[in-house]
């Protein structure tokens, strides 16, 4: 069974940073889940797919899963390009602004 070690992405819900500093440790599925016929939950026997470990560096999740000899992928997360533009929203209300109020 092979273990992801990823940093997870920010929620689009949110402009801030919380919760994406640290790195989890994930086991991928071994077995696919079925509908539960009487209740309609979905379920499956594979207990590994619950654990979620969370570290604080790649270094000691993947020191970690060496050492408990874990099949493991490091996926490294993609950084996030700042927008930041001249002359935006906070500009229409500069005191030194250039341009007249348009409406």
């Amino acid at each position: 069974m092979v273990a992801r070690i990823y940093q997870p992405a920010r929620n689009a819900m949110q402009s801030g940073q919380a919760k994406t500093r640290e790195w989890i440790l994930e086991f991928a599925p071994s077995e696919r889940r079925v509908k539960d016929p009487l209740m309609g939950w979905t379920g499956s026997g594979d207990t590994q797919s619950q654990v979620r470990l969370t570290f604080e560096s790649k270094e000691e999740a993947v020191s970690y899963a060496q050492k408990h000899g874990i099949a493991h992928s490091v996926e490294l997360p993609k950084k996030r390009a700042h927008i930041i533009r001249p002359g935006g929203y906070g500009d229409n209300f500069a005191y030194a602004r250039k341009s007249a109020w348009t409406h």
